[in-house]
């Protein structure tokens, strides 16, 4: 999900997130955030995103949006019946008994507890003491969280996490996954 507030339109860190989701050709849905605010301004949102080659649907495109606030809840409940439609279309299936496949989505070095990583697992299950891979680094999950921070176990697909652990900073956009030692 591309989210894009309404007051600021499309930013350079919008571009640079496009850029990821163009380059490992993957679907998304756009969020049009903060509909609520006096200078939402949703048409110029919608025009900066085709200047950009991302053509919603109603303006000569495929790209499914919705306009959200995310302070008052319109639109969530109709955003969330979206990405299960989109998920349906894209006959998306995951099994927690895989070896853990993720992706990157953010990465750095916090000054109190080393490496950080922001990932999305997209199949499988990462456990608390795991050894992970990407393409440029390695690593062993030594600290878990979930999107709110609460420590935890073990997470499975479609899940948000921050893991600590890693050797050296990754990139994102970068596939991680687990080795099994039987393989």
């Amino acid at each position: 999900i591309l989210i894009i507030a309404a007051e600021d339109g499309v930013k350079p860190q919008t571009l640079e997130v496009l850029e990821h989701i163009k380059s490992a050709e993957i679907p998304f849905i756009v969020a049009i955030n903060k509909i609520d605010k006096p200078e939402a301004d949703v048409t110029r949102v919608k025009n900066e995103l085709s200047q950009n080659g991302v053509y919603l649907e109603g303006m000569g495109g495929n790209i499914s949006y919705h306009e959200i606030s995310a302070k008052t809840g319109q639109g969530v409940n109709e955003l969330l019946d979206l990405i299960l439609l989109a998920a349906d279309l894209e006959d998306l299936k995951a099994n927690p008994d895989a070896a853990c496949q993720g992706v990157i989505i953010e990465s750095k070095i916090d000054p109190r507890r080393g490496i950080t990583a922001a990932l999305i697992i997209k199949n499988g299950t990462l456990k608390f003491g795991d050894e992970i891979y990407t393409p440029s680094v390695r690593g062993k999950v030594k600290i878990m969280e979930d999107f709110l921070g609460r420590p935890i176990k073990q997470a499975t697909f479609s899940s948000p996490i921050l893991v600590v652990g890693f050797e050296e900073l990754s990139q994102v956009g970068e596939e991680l996954s687990t080795k099994k030692e039987n393989t």
